[in-house]
């Protein structure tokens, strides 16, 4: 009989570095890839800061509608009139004094 010699079949280490590869290759894709944790998680984040940015300007447009209700012919809040003539045209009162 030949001596026997325990050196691991070549096929058998091609295999296994083959495997270790695929394995590592498809870990790193799960974590930096296009669809992987990081990017879910960025992802996330941005999302929850559109829905915050969105809250704002739901908030900023019911201003908005309010404000135009307040100034259209059927409803005509004069405090409100009277807020816009004196920011966008400059206007006072007579009885008021302007200090610059």
């Amino acid at each position: 009989m030949s001596g026997s010699h325990t050196r691991p079949a070549l096929g058998a280490l091609v295999f296994l570095g083959l495997g270790a590869s695929l394995a590592m290759y498809f870990t790193f894709a799960a974590v930096q890839g296009d669809f992987g944790l990081f990017r879910r998680i960025q992802i996330e984040a941005d999302a929850a800061r559109l829905r915050a940015e969105k809250e704002m300007l739901e908030a900023d447009l019911a201003d908005l509608e309010n404000r135009t209700m307040r100034l259209s012919d059927g409803y005509l809040d004069l405090d409100l009139l009277d807020e816009r003539a004196r920011t966008v045209l400059g206007l006072i009162r007579a009885d008021e004094i302007v200090i610059r």
